[in-house]
């Protein structure tokens, strides 16, 4: 199991939002770089990078920065938001170097952009469920999609797709606890190697999704507040 602290970017700064809102956002640092290399020095193995103005917008305007995360970090880094067209996909494989790059929309609106980019880069490709009341929400979670995310789980696993990224988006930013019933469900249902993000705000709640089976979670107001140490969070990765 893999520990993923997130940094959210929105104009150039690292941020959270709750329940993906804009309007109830927090700034946590002008320096998104910085955060990257603090998770790093408190051990992180791998980072969750999210570009909030390219899931909202459909485009990048913080190229630089990831760039430089990913080329300063020295660790692996997942990056999505936004990303809907293969072009985009090389260029941050190849050109930017990101590990993983993660699909949302496009698995709804562009299934073969999946299986396209699945076919070149195998599990380096992961695909993001959003999930609001039992439904798939896209674009930025603005949208929300006639299929349950494990419908959509399925057919991704049917692509060749090996790994997801779920969120219960009313946990996101919540600190009230993951939501495991529809994790476990996920995993049990699909098979794929699930990585549970949204509402994680103790140590407790690490324990009971790595006893439910997920491959990794991802961390991200609970790092912030201080309501979860990095370190004792990684500690849990292994046992």
């Amino acid at each position: 199991m893999t520990i993923y602290p997130a940094i959210d970017i929105r104009g150039g700064k690292c941020v959270r939002l709750i329940q993906g809102r804009t309007e109830h956002e927090t700034v946590y640092s002008d320096d998104p770089l910085e955060v990257a290399l603090q998770w790093k020095v408190e051990g992180a193995s791998f980072l969750h990078v999210v570009d909030l103005d390219g899931a909202f917008r459909g485009y990048s305007q913080n190229e630089g920065i990831i760039k430089e995360i990913v080329k300063r970090a020295g660790i692996p880094v997942q990056v999505g938001g936004g990303i809907r067209s293969m072009e985009r996909i090389v260029h941050l494989m190849e050109e930017v170097g990101v590990a993983r790059v993660i699909l949302g929309t496009a698995a709804v609106e562009n299934p073969g952009l999946i299986e396209q980019s699945v076919s070149r880069y195998g599990a380096s490709i992961a695909v993001g469920i959003d999930a609001r009341n039992g439904r798939v929400a896209t674009r930025g979670w603005v949208e929300e999609c006639d299929i349950t995310p494990v419908e959509l789980g399925k057919r991704m696993k049917e692509m060749g797709v090996e790994t997801v990224i779920y969120t219960d988006i009313l946990r996101d930013g919540m600190l009230e606890g993951p939501n495991i019933a529809s994790t476990e469900e996920m995993i049990e249902k699909t098979g794929l190697e699930v990585i549970a993000s949204g509402g994680v705000s103790s140590l407790e709640h690490v324990v009971q999704l790595k006893s439910a089976g997920v491959a990794g979670i991802i961390i991200g107001k609970a790092l912030y507040n201080g309501n979860i140490d990095l370190k004792q969070a990684l500690m849990l990765e292994e046992r």
